[in-house]
């Protein structure tokens, strides 16, 4: 097996790992019942996903185009920057709302 080969397999199996944790999160947002379950699945598995998809991308453009990809590096870098926070900004405004406050007094 010559190098080319392996760099081909390795690939191959970051993409379809990619393409794995965006199915199980697209999944688990379709199949899941609460707002609290359902978040898990795109902020976790997705976004494992996407960035799998981005790194197999990277890697062929490094070794079989134009070279090293700066934008798939800043994409993947800002996906898992924001992709966490957002979840945890969704979180909280869904908490918030969740909260017992005292009602006004009826008339």
């Amino acid at each position: 097996m010559n190098i080319d080969a392996a760099l081909e397999y390795l690939v191959a199996a970051v993409l379809l790992a990619g393409g794995a944790f965006a199915l199980v999160g697209s999944y688990g947002l379709f199949k899941l019942g609460s707002f609290e379950k359902r978040l898990h699945g795109p902020t976790k598995a997705s976004t494992l996903g996407v960035g799998g998809i981005l790194i197999g991308s990277m890697l062929f453009h490094l070794f079989w185009s134009e070279g090293f990809s700066l934008r798939e590096l800043l994409i993947t870098l800002f996906l898992f920057i924001t992709a966490p926070v957002s979840a945890l900004m969704m979180m909280r405004a869904y908490l918030a709302g969740r909260v017992d406050r005292p009602q006004p007094p009826q008339d």
